[in-house]
This record gives structure tokens, C-alpha cells and sequence, in this order.
């Protein structure tokens, strides 16, 4: 609750809650105790990484996510499951992860050809790692979609003016960058950051 307090100070819009294997990782009771206390305009967004249809779902309505993020290999038609088994009066953010790597031309067409039932793709390194990844071979992948972007993968406040010139994304996701270890957030970087965001925002 810390953490996520110290987000919302910041200017954070979201809050990913990662239920994938991570020194991060968060039941759905936990994140749902979270999530009762914030603010009504904040979403809050499930990381998974390869789980079942059942386990996605049910921690959506347990935790009240208003988003999921996947981080694995879902397919289309897994996704398409998963989505009509979510609450109808719900609207539930959905985006899928594409991994910056090399067969990211092929993978990330796939997902914005291929995948109509999500709602962003997210753009990123991987793993958690902090990492940043070439974003010079990346950006020829923004003519291939209509899709909203969302920009991760070693993002910090040193370098997020320049990664929001370069791909204009709908939005950016941020872990490592601003933490003090794995877990923890450090809040002078979260407001480092989220001030970085605010100085590229057209006026």
C-alpha cells in the first residue's frame, strides 16, 4: 500500500499488480486490498505470464482489475476466451506484451494483425530486467499498427523524454527504473519520473 500511495503521489494513472513469477509477485487478495483503497480514476492493471484461462479471470474479479497485461504466449483465441468469461458491465483493458527481440518484426504483426481483441500492445525488453532495447530497430514497427502503444523496458527518468520523441506511445510502463530493490519503489524516482512524463505532454 506504500508503494502504491507513493505512486498516486507521483502522478501515477495506473498500478500494475504482477501475478506472474516475480520477486514482485502479489496474490489477488493482497492487490484487491490494494485496490479497494484507491482512488476511483486510478486503474489497476494485472501482469500474467502463461497462466489458465480460469486463474486470469478469477483474479479480475477478485482483485477488481480494470486491466490485464499479458506477458507470455497467450494467443488470440486464448485472449478471446478469457475476455468472454470477464464481467459484461466491466470494461477490462486488455494488452499484449511483444518482446523486443529477433523475430520481433514476424511476432509483433501477428499481434496487431491478429489479435482484435486486445486493446494495446506493450513494448518491451523483458523479464523485468531493466534492460533497454534497441529502439532504433523497433521504431519501423509503428507503421504496422493501428494499434495504442504502450513503451517499457528500461525506462527511467534520464530517458523517458527521449523514448516518449521517439514512438509517442499512449502510454509508458515503468518497474525497475523506479525502485530502490525489486519490490520497493523509491519515491523521489517515481516523482522524477512522472514529472519527466508531464514535460512531454503537448500543452
Amino acid at each position: 500500500m506504500e508503494d502504491a500511495l507513493a505512486s498516486i503521489a507521483a502522478g501515477a494513472d495506473a498500478l500494475g499488480f504482477v501475478f506472474a513469477p516475480s520477486p514482485r509477485r502479489i496474490s489477488a487478495s493482497q492487490a484487491r486490498e490494494i485496490v479497494r483503497q484507491l482512488p476511483a480514476n486510478i486503474e489497476s492493471i494485472g501482469v500474467f505470464r502463461n497462466e489458465s484461462v480460469e486463474r486470469v479471470t478469477q483474479a479480475v474479479k477478485e482483485a477488481m482489475l480494470t486491466g490485464v497485461q499479458f506477458h507470455g504466449e497467450e494467443t488470440a483465441a486464448f485472449i478471446t476466451e478469457m475476455k468472454a468469461m470477464l464481467p459484461p458491465h466491466r470494461k477490462i483493458r486488455l494488452i499484449k506484451t511483444v518482446l523486443v527481440n529477433d523475430h520481433v518484426g514476424e511476432r509483433f504483426a501477428e499481434v496487431c494483425n491478429g489479435y482484435d481483441c486486445i486493446d494495446f500492445v506493450l513494448l518491451d525488453s523483458g523479464g523485468g530486467s531493466g534492460r533497454r532495447f534497441d529502439w532504433q530497430k523497433a521504431q519501423p514497427l509503428l507503421r504496422k499498427t493501428r494499434k495504442p502503444l504502450i513503451l517499457a523496458g528500461g525506462l527511467n527518468a534520464d530517458n523517458i523524454e527521449e523514448a516518449i520523441r521517439t514512438f509517442t506511445p499512449w502510454g509508458v510502463d515503468v518497474v525497475s527504473g523506479v525502485e530502490r530493490e525489486p519490490g520497493r519503489k523509491d519515491p523521489e524516482k517515481l516523482r522524477a519520473f512522472v514529472a519527466a512524463v508531464r514535460r512531454t505532454q503537448p500543452s
